[in-house]
């Protein structure tokens, strides 16, 4: 028998069905979801949670002439299936395959590029009022989380959007909380009777029968406001202009449509409040919603097994543990975190000090000038946040933060290439965001011992400092208890080059900034050539590189980072300050965005691994490689 599902190859055979049979494909493709992520690993829960709600709304609007933008992005996995994308979501988050999240460049549905969250209003009301300046009739529908709205961007979006007369439908997804079967029958009821026309009409005739006397519309305004706030939270919408509809059941197909097909009849900005669960629909997702966010490959009949060997440290568990140790020993330290707990390794430390711990939500720019007011009172903040997620606070790291000179630390999590979840994620740009602010230092360690030992040094100073560090494990190079620090803004030459030096210039030197240093250690061994762990590209160890540029032919500088203004550039820059003339190749992440897939194999195309720093190498500086080396074979 032919599963629904797979008669469905894009909206419009969804909406040939009776909506009798919707049910069913709702249960197909929570099952074709599970599967698929089950194979290749990627977002569970949300995605679980969106499934009725993605049906709902390609049922009833006109998809992709009306425009869906989903927030984050990372609960579109059941969009994707339904519009044409089904039989590829086995190359999910994989090389050359379909993304994680919604891109342009892939379908005509994804309207809008999202994987940061809060942006769905912005987007979806300038596609609306676009729509309006060229007379086209489109709905233009923003599906935000409930943990999205805690940026400001979305009330920033809100507060413009409820001035505007346009076809928006903002869709707040609350899967924080619960609805019983007997309040969710009640809110079916009262969502369908508030966005129905007879409710609307109403509505209208008696503000304007009541305009003639003030008095007694003001009074009938704030029954009416009082009467549906003893229901439902709708006021604080409504404030914002927009017509408040829910908390509605999310799950419920049938009470999701109606209440659509009766807002897509309204005119103005609309507010829609649904209530959905994640993990809905697989047991083990929703007693753990957390677990499985993010998942790798499993089986869903036996759920997540932990590994059989065990796996090696991760720089975020090395975080974690020295904010632990150091805020035993120093009361000042308290740390912050934009909704990424679990993500930044701070779980032990919320349970371990809680009066000293702040999640602020997804508000990266309240984060950083609120890290700034703590410490102007004498406490040292520790910030922990993605390397991406720092961008979208860029003015008050430098305002709040670098032109006052405040000493916070921000232990950059997720720098460089991110792997599966692909451009929006990856931490490409700190290097050269950050080296450029006055007062700002920025540290780069090579391993998880120099990770804790660089973060201790971060917290000694009386200035802002920021450490780099990727996602997952490094070398495996086991931590030393205690919390020494390495000395602020010295680097180390970590192999010196076949005889040492001489007095003459001879050979190659590698300048290596953060954990790359150990595909250059390869390199250098069949190279013959120095490697220098610089740690530091802020400030710059002048006196080591002035050294090792006197002692060589030529340098190289390797960085998992932007190669445009990166650490490559900050040795160029000091060469040219002190005069001296010399080739010098900058290896890094190239100017363009490196997609999703694996990060091994990415980094591998870049050229970042032991074989691609070699054969750069060879290409640029066959002829003054060390002397009495075997002569090179060409690199093509």
């Amino acid at each position: 028998m032919t599963k629904l599902l797979e008669t469905i190859n894009d909206p419009a055979d969804l909406r040939q069905l009776p909506r009798a049979q919707l049910k069913a494909v709702a249960d197909e493709l929570r099952a074709c979801v599970l599967d698929n992520v089950a194979r290749t690993g990627g977002h569970l829960s949300s995605n679980l949670g969106t499934v009725e709600l993605t049906v709902a709304l390609h049922y009833v609007f006109n998809t992709p002439d009306d425009r869906l933008v989903w927030d984050v992005g990372h609960q579109t996995y059941p969009h994707k299936i339904l519009t044409g994308r089904r039989d590829r979501m086995p190359t999910l988050r994989q090389l050359g395959g379909l993304s994680g999240f919604p891109q342009r460049a892939e379908s005509e549905y994804d309207t809008f590029g999202t994987a940061h969250s809060s942006t769905s209003i912005s987007a979806a009301l300038g596609m609306a009022l676009a729509s309006r300046q060229k007379g086209e009739q489109r709905h233009c529908v923003a599906i935000i989380g409930d943990g999205a709205m805690t940026a400001g961007m979305a009330f920033e979006a809100l507060n413009n959007a409820g001035v505007e007369d346009c076809k928006l439908l903002v869709i707040l997804n609350d899967n924080d909380m619960s609805i019983s079967p007997p309040v969710g029958a009640l809110n079916r009821y009262l969502a369908q009777l508030m966005s129905g026309q007879f409710y609307s009409a109403a509505k209208n005739v008696g503000k304007n029968v009541l305009r003639v006397a003030p008095p007694l519309f003001e009074l009938a305004k704030r029954l009416e406001e009082h009467a549906k706030g003893m229901v439902v939270p709708a006021t604080l919408f409504e404030k914002f202009g927009f017509n408040y509809v829910g908390p509605i059941d999310g799950h419920d197909l049938e009470s999701l449509i109606p209440t659509l097909e009766n807002i897509r009849h309204l005119d103005g900005p609309q507010f829609l409040h649904v209530v959905t669960k994640k993990g809905q629909g697989y047991k083990r997702a929703e007693a753990d919603p957390v677990a499985y966010h993010g998942p790798g490959k499993f089986d869903p009949a036996i759920g997540l097994v932990p590994p059989a060997a065990t796996p090696k440290t991760t720089f975020t568990q090395v975080f974690g543990e020295w904010l632990c140790d150091m805020a035993e020993q120093d009361t000042r330290l308290v740390g912050i975190t934009p909704a990424m707990r679990e993500g930044s390794g701070m779980v032990e430390f919320e349970k371990r000090f809680p009066a000293r711990y702040y999640d602020v939500g997804i508000a990266e720019q309240h984060a950083v000038t609120f890290a700034a007011g703590l410490a102007c009172e004498g406490l040292k903040p520790v910030v922990a946040i993605y390397s991406t997620f720092l961008q979208r606070a860029y003015d008050q790291l430098i305002h709040d933060v670098a032109i006052q000179n405040l000493p916070v630390v921000f232990a950059l999590d997720r720098s460089g290439l991110v792997g599966a979840d692909g451009a929006t994620h990856a931490g490409a740009y700190d290097i050269a965001f950050l080296r450029c602010i006055p007062n700002m230092a920025l540290a780069c360690p090579a391993d998880e011992r120099e990770c804790r030992q660089l973060l201790s040094s971060a917290f000694e100073q009386d200035g802002p400092v920021a450490v780099r560090y990727p996602r997952g494990a490094g070398a495996g190079v086991a931590t030393e208890p205690g919390l020494a620090a390495l000395p602020f803004g010295k680097g180390e030459i970590r192999r010196a080059r076949a005889g040492g030096p001489d007095g003459s210039r001879k050979g190659i030197a590698i300048l290596a900034f953060g954990t790359l240093l150990y595909p250059a250690l390869q390199a250098a061994e069949k190279l013959g050539a120095t490697v220098v762990n610089m740690r530091w590209v802020k400030p710059l160890d002048v006196e080591l590189l002035l050294k090792v540029a006197a002692e060589h032919e030529a340098l190289v500088t390797v960085e998992e980072g932007a190669v445009m203004g990166g650490a490559g550039s900050a040795v160029g820059e000091a060469l040219q300050a002190a005069g001296i003339v010399m080739p010098l190749l900058q290896l890094g992440l190239p100017d363009v965005f490196i997609e999703h897939g694996d990060p091994v194999r990415l980094l591998a195309m870049q050229g970042l691994d032991a074989a691609g720093i070699e054969a750069s190498i060879v290409r640029r500086f066959a002829g003054i490689i060390e002397a009495g080396r075997p002569a090179l074979k060409a690199v093509a």
